[in-house]
């Protein structure tokens, strides 16, 4: 028999950003002893504190800062896949950041696609925790990045072809452990994980989408209001 999972909610803490449940269907990747199914995408720190996802991935179009990488750990309380540069920012920079993540409990680090392969055998020896390296496109040696430069995981961000990357990378192994974006609805989302990703990113709405929907509730309250003190 089916057992239903008690969900218990507070008042003031159960409004928050939940990760779609079809998510739950993914295998997971199990690190360190922490599985983990779903990863929220994002750095705002509001929405970090407020979600339901089972790790944060702070990857971000900016050079990578301590201040900003501590700031989402302190508030996380759930494990943090920490974006540690690799395009732009490069060579010793990225190792030291990396290191530093790891000292500050980072459950991981995630490296930009253009990471050299050799710069990626580099880190693997320098730091303990798992280096997940993003793979967004058909056209890269996919046997190379995923077997052999040294990375313990594989983020797939490939826009409309994620589901072909994933494709192709089970056709080299059908183990190897991958994170994949899950894409704008639950059949993309499910589409993912039917081609093999074994985890989940979503993107959830802004601060601003989610304040937007608020005031919206509260403007038709205040309405509601009104008119009984009018018939009244």
């Amino acid at each position: 028999m089916k057992k239903e999972v008690p969900v218990i909610n507070s008042k003031l803490r159960g409004h928050n950003v939940s990760v779609p449940k079809c998510i739950r269907d993914a295998s997971g990747i199990i690190i360190n002893g922490t599985r983990v199914k779903s990863l929220l995408f994002s750095t705002d720190v509001a929405v970090i504190a407020n979600s339901d996802g089972d790790a944060i991935i702070a990857v971000y179009p900016f050079t990578p800062t301590l201040q900003i990488t501590n700031a989402i750990i302190d508030v996380s309380q759930r494990p943090v896949f920490v974006g540690v540069g690799g395009g732009t920012t490069a060579g010793s920079r990225v190792r030291e950041i990396a290191l530093d993540a790891e000292l500050h409990g980072a459950i991981a680090v995630v490296l930009n696609a253009p990471t050299k392969t050799e710069f990626i055998k580099s880190l693997a020896q320098h730091i303990d925790i798992p280096i997940v390296l993003s793979i967004i496109s058909l056209d890269e040696d996919l046997e190379e990045r995923m077997l052999h430069s040294g990375a313990s995981i594989v983020n797939v961000s490939g826009g409309k072809d994620t589901v072909k990357i994933i494709k192709e990378l089970r056709k080299i192994d059908p183990d190897f452990p991958i994170i994949a974006t899950g894409g704008p609805s639950d059949e993309t989302i499910k589409e993912a994980i039917q081609a093999g990703a074994n985890a989940i990113t979503y993107t959830p709405p802004s601060n601003g989408e989610i304040f937007k929907k608020m005031m919206e509730d509260y403007r038709g309250r205040c309405k509601k209001e009104n008119e009984k003190q009018t018939i009244k």
